[in-house]
């Protein structure tokens, strides 16, 4: 049994040196952040790993869009697993459609009347959504209709990002790299609004099992297996459930706000995950704190970690 250490801070201090810093403490929050370093240092540094990244919450019109990105260029994660709705901002910011800085506390009725809708303390402009529309609609008719006949939603998402212009784009790098992009609820947001509305006039057909075919692949074939999970939702239980079929995963890191008093899965600690399967090690932090914060610093200490 050790001591808890004061955290010291200086002028010049790394990233790697003020996580080192917390795990001298190794309590609390701090303890947390610089465990959950060390795991993601291991996942990137083992080629053994295959790693899965689990991203809900609107963390890519929140800025977590380059990390991710870059993340998938650097061939450290292996599968993205994410909401319809952050799919739809990675391809608006490709068009050009920004994200603005706004108030939490503004006047939604105002915003209304000004063409903005709210995310938080995040506005879109409704002419960019209405833009968006049209500009998906061009770009899917771009997509050879073959490709478009009984198609995965991987599959979908990587002829989407090949006409993606923008290099920043998760999109994007993902078609480069081949990483797939699995969105279980891929339908409930504005893209898959739009995907159903084309699916009516012209040729467009998704077959989602085909998703389980190609995750099932990577979960077999994974010598070990690990998980960064940011917020809950669909995205988490995806990960955790189709790891199931290996016995669950070697390695987990989660970044939540939720809490687990209502049983719902988004604020479940990972050591719930353990009697279901999904975890089969010790192996596994869960850090309370807001993603756009934690996942950046995380992140950026383990890539210190890794390249000494």
């Amino acid at each position: 049994m050790r001591e808890v250490k004061p955290i010291r801070v200086r002028p010049g201090i790394s990233v790697r040196e003020l996580v080192e810093e917390m795990e001298r403490s190794g309590v609390l929050g701090a303890g947390r952040v610089a465990k959950a370093a060390r795991i993601v240092a291991e996942m990137f540094s083992d080629r053994e790993y295959t790693v899965f990244l689990s991203v809900a919450g609107p963390l890519v019109p929140a800025g977590l869009r380059g990390v991710v990105s870059d993340l998938v260029g650097r061939e450290l994660i292996h599968a993205l697993v994410t909401t319809g709705a952050n799919i739809t901002h990675d391809i608006m910011l490709s068009f050009g459609m920004p994200i603005l800085i706004g108030s939490h506390k503004a006047d939604d009725r105002k915003l209304l009347e000004r063409g903005l809708s709210r995310i938080y303390d995040m506005y879109v402009r409704r002419s960019d959504i209405e833009e968006f529309e049209r500009r998906i609609w061009a770009l899917l008719d771009e997509i050879p209709e073959e490709e478009r006949d009984g198609t995965s939603i991987y599959g979908l998402m990587w002829e989407i990002g090949a006409r993606l212009p923008d290099e920043s784009s998760i999109l994007r790098r993902a078609w480069e790299k081949r990483t797939p992009i699995f969105s279980p609820g891929l339908l409930d947001s504005m893209l898959g609004m739009q995907l159903w509305m084309y699916s009516r006039l012209r040729r467009l057909v998704i077959n989602p099992l085909l998703d389980f075919e190609k995750f099932s692949e990577l979960v077999y074939e994974a010598r070990k297996a690990g998980a960064i999970i940011l917020g809950g939702g669909t995205p988490k239980h995806h990960v955790l459930y189709m790891n199931t079929l290996r016995g669950g995963l070697d390695a987990a890191v989660q970044i939540t706000t939720a809490t687990p008093e209502d049983g719902s899965l988004s604020g479940a600690p990972l050591e719930e995950a353990v009697s279901w399967g999904k975890v089969k090690t010790n192996k596994f932090v869960t850090v309370h704190g807001d993603a756009t914060i934690v996942f950046p610093l995380v992140v950026a200490a383990a890539l210190e970690l890794v390249e000494g």
